[in-house]
């Protein structure tokens, strides 16, 4: 039986690439052209949100999502959720309709055909470089100034799997500060379950999130800069715990 499952669970990884590469590879001249002009990007942010939708329907992964406030169109928004899964950024294209950009650790570039697109369309980020972390903040800048909301997963990486939620970075409550922008929090329940960065796990089934109420982020300075970020974190983690305590009684 364990045989069987280790089967499954490599054909299902394997799979999951395949889904990556083959909406990527039918696109490939749209999207090249999309990724030439920023002021493209809504163009490419549509196509993005057709090769999520597309993975997740061909992982078998059913979404539902709840929205406790939904964001306004033509509006910025600082989107965070918690980290889990390589699918946390499928699911958040298939959620959020306004063009967004993510900021992400430079790694995934080096994953092939969507590399290319994503260190062209994406803020990457060294962590171990605090020169690569100041030159997030002037992209992030320029690309808020252009009406483009971000999406930052504000863990900083995916933490152990033994950790419900990982302590949150300042970068996206500093930034939502300076832009006046909202801040949107999001919570991904079953992404470590169905599709978690160990090999041999995962399996389709149904993948819930819930987007909760916004944080607005006017006339703040940045000294509440450490108190919105533990509200946010601990609407989150209280939100994720009280999943898990439904799930054990």
């Amino acid at each position: 039986m364990r045989a069987l499952k280790i089967v499954f669970w490599t054909l299902y990884r394997i799979w999951f690439y395949v889904l990556m590469a083959i909406p990527i590879i039918i696109m490939f001249p749209f999207l090249f052209i999309s990724i030439l002009s920023e002021k493209w990007y809504p163009y490419f942010f549509v196509m993005a949100r057709i090769w999520a939708k597309f993975i997740l329907f061909g992982m078998g992964y059913r979404v539902r999502v709840e929205f406790e406030e939904k964001p306004q169109v033509g509006k910025s928004y600082m989107f965070v959720a918690n980290h889990t899964s390589m699918t946390d950024i499928m699911l958040m294209l298939s959620i959020v309709k306004n063009p967004f950009v993510f900021v992400g650790k430079k790694e995934l570039s080096k994953i092939p055909l969507f590399g290319f697109f994503y260190k062209r369309t994406c803020i990457l980020v060294d962590r171990s470089s605090s020169k690569s972390r100041m030159a997030v903040f002037e992209r992030a800048q320029n690309r808020l100034k252009q009406g483009v909301s971000i999406c930052i997963f504000p863990e900083g990486g995916v933490p152990d799997e033994s950790i419900i939620l990982d302590e949150f970075k300042d970068g996206a409550f500093r930034l939502a500060i300076e832009h006046a922008i909202p801040i949107v929090p999001m919570t991904f329940y079953d992404n470590k379950r169905l599709f978690s960065y160990t090999f041999f796990s995962g399996s389709p089934g149904l993948m819930r999130a819930k987007v909760h109420p916004f944080f607005e982020t006017k006339n703040q300075s940045q000294d509440l800069k450490k108190t919105l970020k533990s509200n946010v974190r601990e609407l989150i983690l209280k939100d994720l715990q009280n999943d898990l305590n439904k799930k054990s009684s």
